[in-house]
């Protein structure tokens, strides 16, 4: 008789969630500007594609009703291709274009630029906590320095 697995219980041997969001340097890490944005749409597309069956066509029709303007599949392939850089994403349809297929990846892609990194608001706290902790420990090593000092001059 098998035991019926809990819910609740991490599984050890599972690979861990990563931290935070983004692509990797294949994705990201060479070429213009423009061409790292036709990539990073390129593979939200192609990840959608592959692990929710989504295409351009059904990701055309989602971001119409979300943005409410017309979105058509062409326009979705000219954002993805590196040759077409006169036509960039726009701003809110990058965001729905994230929201649509679920591709928090690419959320990590603009603040990658300027050194910083998108995590799960779950973890935020834990961050938090971690710097408290570092904080403390200058200030319990600076408290040391001083008692030091404060005892050699008595």
């Amino acid at each position: 008789m098998s035991r019926r697995r809990d819910a609740h219980t991490r599984d050890l041997f599972a690979a861990p969630e990563p931290v935070s969001v983004g692509f990797g340097p294949e994705v990201t890490g060479r070429g213009s500007l423009a061409s790292q944005i036709a990539r990073v749409v390129s593979r939200t597309t192609q990840d959608a594609r592959e692990e929710a069956g989504m295409t351009r066509r059904h990701l055309a029709e989602l971001l119409t009703v979300r943005l409410g303007r017309p979105v058509s599949e062409t326009s979705i392939e000219k954002w993805a291709s590196e040759a077409a850089e006169e036509n960039r994403i726009p701003l809110d349809a990058f965001i729905a274009l994230i929201a649509e297929t679920k591709g928090y990846e690419a959320l990590g892609f603009v603040p990658s630029l300027f050194g910083y990194a998108v995590v799960e608001e779950k973890y935020v706290e834990i961050i938090e906590m971690k710097q408290i902790e570092d904080h403390q420990r200058l200030l319990d090593a600076r408290m040391a320095t001083l008692k030091a000092k404060a005892r050699a001059r008595t």
